[in-house]
C-alpha cells in the first residue's frame, strides 16, 4: 500500500496480506460493529488500525498503531466515533512507512463534502499517476497509493460522487477492494478482475461489507453474497442498495493465495470454504508426492488443514509434532546475540517425545526465503526425528506480488534462485515436493489450470500477471538508463 519496498516478518519468510477492510451503514452502533469486524480481520493486518464514522453532519476519525483491541476496545474510544455509518481498516506497515499518516481510512474534505476511503490491494501505476498529479499541483499527505484515488476523485469533472469515483478508478490499474464513505452514503467496489476479496452482508436494516465472511460471523451479520469483480455497490441512507457494473466484462482472477494462506480457514472465499479447500490441497499433495513415513506433522498454524488432508489421503497418522506458542509478540527481550536468532524456537517447539526416532513429513503452506523451513527441519532433527521430509501446499513461490501482498523482491525468493533439488539441500530435508499448479487448481476450482483463461491470479507461482505493471516497467527503464549512463 506504500511506495516503498514491503517486507514480511523478521525472517522475511512468510507472505502477508497488507490490509483488511470493514464497513457498516444505517447501523445505530456502526463504529462498534466496525471495530468488532476489524478484530475478526486482525490476521490481515496487525501493525495499525483506523475507523472513520459519520453522523449525518460530521466525520470523525480515530487511528492508531497496534492491534484493534489496543485502539478500539474501550467505550470511550467508540464514543469518539458517533454516527450510523463507519468504515475501518487494518494494515501491515512497510519499510519506510511514515506512521499514522499512512493509516487508513484516509480522509479528505472535497468540494462535494467529506470523503473517506479504506483500500485493500495495490495500484500498480500509482507512481506514474502520482507524478502526474504532483506536476499539476496536487499536494500529497501520505506515501500511500490510496491517496492517488482521492486526488483523482477530487479532480474529476463528473457531477456525482459515484461518477467521479468511477472516473478515477478507470485510470488506475492493479488490485483494489475499497469502501468509501461520503455525505450521500457508502460505496463499495472491487477491481474488474476481483483480485482482492470483498463480501456483503446485513444486520437488520444495516448493510455491511468486509474483506472476509468470517467478520460477519463475529458481528452477527447474515452473509448476502460476494461483491462481484468490477461491481460498484452504493448504499444510501434510505436503505436503497444500487448495484452498478461500470467497467465492462472481464474474466475474473481472484487471488489463489487466499485459499492457500491469507483468509481465515472459517471464511468462505469465492463461494468455497477455505478450510475445505486447504484440506483438498493436502489431499492432492499426498496424491502427487507420497512419502513413506510414520507421521504427518503440520507446521502450525497455517499448515494444519493441508496436513489433515494429506494424512487422510495417505493413511499416515496426523500428529502435532510441533507446538506453537500463541504468546509471542512483535517485540521480545533479547539478552544476547544468540537470543536474537531464536525467533523460530520462540514461536515453535518440537514435541520431542512424539517425533524422536520417527520418520516424519512436515506440511507447510509455502516456502518464501526458506530460512524458517530450514530452521524447522533442523529443530526436528535435533528432537531426534530419524527422517525429515517436507511437503508444501502450494507451488514454488518464484515471483513477487504487486497486488497488495508483501512478498520480498524476487532475488530473495528461494524458488526464484533454485530448482527443487538445491532447495531441498538448502533446507536440509530428506525430500522436498510442492503441489503442482494444476493440482492446486483441481483442489480449489475442480479443474486444471487453463493457460488461455486461468481462473485465479497465480502470478506469484507462474509469473503470469493479469494486469499491466506500469510502475515496475518504469523502474526497469530508469534502472537501465542509469546503467547506460554509468557505462557511458
Amino acid at each position: 500500500m506504500n511506495f516503498t519496498n514491503p517486507f514480511c516478518d523478521a525472517d522475511g519468510d512468510k507472505l502477508r496480506e497488507e490490509c483488511g477492510v470493514f464497513g457498516a451503514v444505517n447501523a445505530s452502533d456502526a463504529s462498534a460493529i466496525t471495530a468488532l469486524g476489524l478484530h475478526a480481520l486482525q490476521h490481515r493486518g496487525q501493525e495499525a488500525a483506523g475507523i472513520t464514522s459519520y453522523d449525518g453532519q460530521h466525520f470523525y476519525s480515530r487511528r492508531g498503531n497496534g492491534h484493534v483491541a489496543e485502539n478500539f476496545s474501550s467505550q470511550d474510544a467508540i464514543a469518539e466515533l458517533p454516527g450510523f455509518m463507519a468504515a475501518g481498516h487494518v494494515r501491515y506497515s512497510t519499510t519506510g512507512g511514515a506512521g499514522l499518516r499512512n493509516v487508513q481510512p484516509l480522509y479528505a474534505d472535497l468540494a462535494s463534502g467529506g470523503f473517506a476511503i479504506a483500500h485493500n490491494g495495490n495500484i500498480s501505476n500509482a507512481r506514474m499517476l502520482r507524478e502526474d498529479l504532483v506536476g499539476r499541483g496536487a499536494i500529497f499527505q501520505s506515501t500511500s497509493d490510496t491517496e492517488v484515488i482521492i486526488h483523482l476523485v477530487a479532480t474529476s469533472r463528473y457531477p456525482t460522487m459515484v461518477d467521479r469515483l468511477v472516473d478515477a478508478l478507470r485510470l488506475v490499474e492493479g488490485a483494489y477492494s475499497i469502501i468509501v464513505t461520503t455525505p450521500e452514503g457508502m460505496i463499495a467496489c472491487r477491481d474488474p478482475l476481483g483480485i482482492r476479496p470483498l463480501v456483503m452482508g446485513r444486520i437488520g436494516d444495516a448493510t455491511v461489507f468486509a474483506s472476509e465472511s468470517v467478520a460477519f460471523d463475529v458481528v452477527g451479520a447474515e452473509f448476502v453474497r460476494q461483491v462481484e469483480p468490477g461491481e460498484l455497490i452504493r448504499v444510501g441512507f434510505d436503505g436503497v442498495v444500487e448495484s452498478l457494473h461500470p467497467f465492462g466484462q472481464h474474466n475474473p482472477r481472484p487471488c489463489i493465495f487466499e485459499h492457500v494462506y491469507f483468509s481465515r480457514p472459517d471464511s468462505i472465499f469465492d463461494g468455497r470454504s477455505v478450510y475445505a479447500a486447504r484440506k483438498a490441497i493436502g489431499e492432492q499433495l499426498a496424491i502427487e508426492a507420497p512419502c513413506d513415513v510414520d507421521l504427518v506433522v503440520p507446521v502450525p498454524d497455517s499448515g494444519v488443514p493441508a496436513a489433515i488432508g494429506y494424512a487422510q489421503e495417505s493413511g499416515v497418522p496426523f500428529e502435532l509434532g510441533i507446538i506453537r506458542s500463541h504468546y509471542v509478540g512483535r517485540t521480545f527481550i533479547q539478552p544476547s546475540d544468540g537470543a536474537r536468532h531464536s525467533g523460530v524456537k520462540r514461536k515453535h517447539n518440537a514435541n520431542r517425545g512424539l517425533v524422536e526416532g520417527k520418520r516424519i513429513v512436515l506440511i507447510d503452506d509455502s516456502i518464501v526465503r526458506g530460512t524458517t523451513s530450514m530452521k524447522i527441519v533442523e529443530m526436528m532433527r535435533e528432537a531426534g526425528a530419524s527422517e525429515v521430509h517436507f511437503r508444501v501446499a502450494s507451488p514454488p513461490t518464484a515471483h513477487s506480488c504487486f497486488y497488495g501482498v508483501d512478498t520480498p523482491e524476487r532475488s530473495k525468493l528461494l524458488a526464484a534462485r533454485m530448482e527443487v533439488g538445491p532447495m531441498r539441500e538448502f533446507i536440509n530435508a530428506d525430500s522436498l515436493a510442492f503441489v503442482s499448479i494444476d493440482g492446486l487448481y483441481r483442489a480449489v476450482g475442480d479443474t486444471a489450470r487453463d493457460n488461455g483463461s486461468p481462473q485465479f491470479c497465480d502470478a506469484c507461482f507462474t509469473g503470469d500477471y493479469p494486469t499491466s505493471l506500469t510502475d515496475l516497467a518504469g523502474k526497469h527503464e530508469r534502472d537501465a538508463q542509469l546503467s547506460f549512463d554509468k557505462v557511458a
